[in-house]
């Protein structure tokens, strides 16, 4: 009991089937009415309330608590009678106390559904999941008070279905919440909380135009990190396209790069997977090389866009066919060498080169050491492994990365990259001129880094030069200025756990209600 102890008297404490029983009754204080606010003691009548509180010593605990109904004396008031109240202790219509209501309150905002019942029946206050959800529902959100600087960014529910996060980047507090991601519901928003300067965003042409409808002199600022991972993943379509060039990445021992018009089983259509790719990249191509959007030649092909898309961006129709790598590293390399020694030596026994290099330091099972001599028994050489090339994803990172950060891997593997894609090369020095602009934040090359891009001959970084030309102002503003997107970036990855937590059964006004609270509980107990 935390209530204020001179308003009851305790007249008995026991112990019965494990539970803290409590019998109380209010003192003879005056108490002011709910309505007029007039001091009364006159009692009408008494009657007993049963209230839980938090656990003692590991027992729940029932309080049976004996409260007065008291008359209102004053003439104006309309109400003639009305029930006492402990402060801390007892509420109207309320059968918890103020501290256990609370604690179930901050189960549900923290764990949610099942989690916040698991943990309320550790606390000896059993609830079902239902009712956690319910109390957590009945949490009234804080007023949305209209920001200074505003961050919009979407994420996704499930699937192909995207909501929209506000956030006040002054605070960084999220505020609102909402399924989709259309302009008018955020230029409704925008009309309904006037005063916002500064919006934050990416580069969507939705929310833009959500934006200009909504709060047309407000600021845009689409920031350094989306205009980075716009080049980012630019440079990962170039590497795709020029798939057929990773290779050379991985050094060779008796480097013997074939003919360019080598016939080897993979420049052949010789599979049925190889013939696949080939007919779809003539397909394509004759499609979109007559000026055809990607979406037009998606729909005419009966294709998915990025099918169609990237049978577009390839040079060949090899560049489509998905290579089969080298195995990877196992335990057993250090002693290959040694066991086709042995092999030479006459040892062609897999029981006996097990037990050998066994007591050289080898921990693996017999089983691998047999499947790597089985080949020596054909008369072919040992599997030998080889570094794997590396991946487009892996380059574009490579590319991406400041020299002086790269690892060892990639400062060896990109010159000779470089030198036998000029392409790749190409990109590699677009993308270090911008990086020096975005750090010392200038804007004034901008307009030249455009024309480059454009004039590269990459049609990747030229529909990129396209997107910010149509959006340059607001690129302008996130190069300049220190506004950012970095909060929203923060909101959103705090928002995909919990959606997460939920087992993505959540739906729109739960996980709004979950972030926007625990958020202002993180504030409030860092």
């Amino acid at each position: 009991m935390s209530p204020h102890l001179d308003a009851v008297r305790v007249e008995r404490v026991w112990v019965a089937g494990g539970v803290v029983r409590i019998a109380a009754c209010t003192r003879e204080l005056t108490v002011a009415c709910p309505d007029c606010g007039r001091g009364s003691a006159r009692v009408h009548s008494r009657y007993n309330r049963m209230l839980a509180d938090v656990a003692a010593g590991g027992r729940p605990v029932l309080i049976g608590l004996s409260v007065r109904r008291l008359f209102c004396d004053s003439p104006g008031c309309g109400r003639r009678t009305f029930a006492e109240q402990v402060e801390g202790l007892a509420v109207r219509y309320q059968r918890r106390s103020p501290l256990l209501q609370h604690l179930v309150e901050m189960a549900g905002v923290l764990l949610a559904g099942r989690g916040g019942a698991r943990l309320l029946r550790i606390l000896k206050v059993p609830l079902s999941r239902t009712s956690v959800l319910f109390h957590l529902m009945r949490l009234p959100l804080p007023p949305a008070s209209t920001p200074r600087v505003l961050g919009v960014d979407d994420f996704a529910l499930y699937a192909d279905v995207y909501g929209t996060l506000l956030v006040d980047a002054d605070t960084r507090l999220p505020i609102e919440l909402w399924a989709g991601r259309d302009a008018e519901q955020l230029a409704a928003w925008l009309r309904t909380h006037p005063g916002v300067e500064v919006v934050c965003r990416d580069g969507s042409l939705v929310y833009r135009q959500g934006i200009t409808d909504g709060a047309p002199d407000a600021v845009q600022v689409s920031d350094r990190f989306h205009l980075w991972q716009g080049l980012s993943k630019r440079i990962g379509y170039i590497a795709a396209t020029h798939r057929g060039c990773l290779v050379v990445a991985v050094p060779e021992p008796d480097p013997a790069p074939p003919p360019a018009n080598a016939a080897g089983p993979f420049h052949q259509a010789d599979t049925p997977a190889r013939r696949h790719a080939q007919r779809l990249f003539e397909a394509v191509h004759a499609v979109t090389d007559t000026g055809c959007s990607l979406s037009a030649a998606a729909r005419e092909l009966g294709l998915n866009r990025r099918t169609v898309a990237k049978y577009a961006r390839a040079a060949t129709w090899q560049d489509c066919v998905r290579r089969t790598r080298p195995r990877r590293p196992a335990s057993l390399d250090p002693y290959l060498n040694y066991l086709w020694q042995r092999w030479e030596e006459g040892e062609h026994t897999a029981t006996v080169l097990h037990q050998e290099i066994a007591a050289k330091g080898y921990s693996g099972h017999y089983q691998r050491v047999k499947m790597a001599i089985a080949p020596l028994r054909r008369g072919l050489p040992i599997d030998m492994p080889r570094e794997r090339p590396p991946s487009p994803r892996e380059v574009a990172r490579w590319i991406t990365t400041a020299p002086s950060r790269r690892s060892l891997r990639a400062a060896e593997a990109l010159p000779r990259l470089f030198e036998h894609c000029p392409e790749l090369n190409r990109a590699h020095d677009l993308v270090r001129q911008f990086a020096v602009m975005l750090d010392t934040c200038d804007a004034a090359p901008l307009p030249d880094r455009l024309e480059q891009l454009t004039a590269a001959g990459l049609p990747a970084l030229a529909s990129l030069a396209k997107a910010i030309r149509e959006d340059q102002p607001a690129v302008v503003q996130g190069t300049t200025t220190r506004f950012n997107s970095g909060v929203n970036e923060g909101r959103i990855t705090d928002l995909k756990l919990q959606k997460r937590i939920m087992a993505g059964r959540a739906g729109v006004p739960l996980l709004r209600h979950r972030v926007i609270l625990m958020a202002l509980l993180r504030r409030r107990y860092p």
